[in-house]
């Protein structure tokens, strides 16, 4: 055997190998195109002719030899691996776990408003986001010149007839108003879009719950006593109601309804601008004009309506006093959720 061929040969059975990195010295010295075999391959030209048969014969086997040995050194490290890894599990263990999602907090908010209100014979009614002129002002008693029918309040789609992003759930009162006979009892949770510059108290897009209730003999009492237990229901007991007199165009008369802050129990702070109130809802009677618009006889039946942010709600349950965080989709903010409900 040619005295090369046998050097490398002997070099290819002696090669150890227990790493990686091993493993690519060897494959760069004896199995690429610039390793020491293909430099044998590349001296044939110097063989006499009647040896090159033989020394053929050798380059072939130097070069299954290394082909072998490089798998074999492959399957060494494989099976190291494999036996290392088995020997590190401790079986006793409990299995990693995987991390509980967590509902948003609008969302808990939300099924908690809707609990509170099914128990007081209240049902859940949804409408269309993009709505048409009629159902979101015209039905409502909006005069035509009211600042909300202005392209910089509302987000309007088209234009004859017009079709806008809803301003408010009250698209929802209108429909079931205009779709059934009364009584009517039900709350309308949904999204509400507006032409907000967005910031820590104001966003584009954010989320109402509406309540209408229409029948016979329905009074302020009603309004009243239907917001009292609402507020003590979700904020507790020991919260204060009061109701200011306000103006809406659907509903005559009107009223503000605040409650106790919740951060300062009432003795005054940033979120209450030192008053110790905090408002969360507008409501009044149902507007008579509203009503007969919806082709509801105004003689014969009465109602209340009211509506709330459910950010606002939010807020002052869990003291968050930025907007944005809602809807910046932030981890660390929304794992503090967990057990909402």
């Amino acid at each position: 055997m040619n005295s090369k061929v046998e050097s490398v040969l002997k070099e290819i059975e002696n090669f150890k190998a227990t790493s990686e990195k091993e493993l690519e010295e060897f494959r760069l010295k004896f199995i690429s195109k610039k390793s020491v075999v293909t430099e044998l391959f590349s001296e044939m030209k110097n063989i006499p002719n009647d040896q090159k048969k033989a020394f053929g014969q050798q380059l072939n086997e130097v070069k299954q030899a290394a082909q072998n040995k490089f798998k074999s050194i492959i399957d060494n490290l494989n099976s190291s691996s494999e036996s290392g890894t088995q020997d590190h599990v401790d079986l006793t263990l409990p299995p990693a776990g995987r991390e509980i999602g967590s509902l948003h907090p609008l969302t808990i908010i939300r099924a908690q408003i809707i609990e509170i209100f099914e128990r007081i014979g209240f049902n859940v009614s949804d409408g269309p986001e993009i709505e048409d002129d009629w159902h979101n002002f015209t039905a409502l008693n909006f005069p035509e010149n009211h600042p909300a029918r202005e392209m910089q309040d509302t987000f309007f789609i088209e234009r004859n007839p017009d079709m806008l992003l809803r301003t408010h759930t009250s698209n929802v009162q209108a429909r079931l108003m205009k779709s059934g006979t009364p009584p009517f009892r039900s709350i309308m949770p949904g999204r509400v879009f507006r032409n907000e510059a967005i910031s820590a108290r104001a966003h584009c897009v954010f989320h109402q719950v509406e309540g209408l209730y229409v029948a016979e003999d329905v009074s302020f009492v009603d309004l009243k006593q239907t917001i009292y237990h609402f507020a003590k229901e979700m904020f507790g007991k020991e919260t204060q109601i009061r109701f200011r007199p306000s103006y809406f165009p659907f509903t005559e008369p009107s009223a503000e309804v605040d409650i106790s802050c919740q951060i300062c129990k009432g003795d005054g702070c940033q979120l209450c601008k030192y008053t110790g109130w905090v408002e969360i809802a507008g409501s009044g009677m149902v507007d008579p004009n509203v009503l007969e618009n919806c082709g509801i006889d105004s003689e014969k039946y009465t109602g209340f309506a009211f509506g709330m942010g459910l950010e606002r709600i939010a807020q002052l349950k869990y003291q968050v006093n930025d907007l944005r965080l809602y809807t910046e989709n932030d981890v660390r903010f929304l794992s503090q959720f967990k057990t909402g409900l």
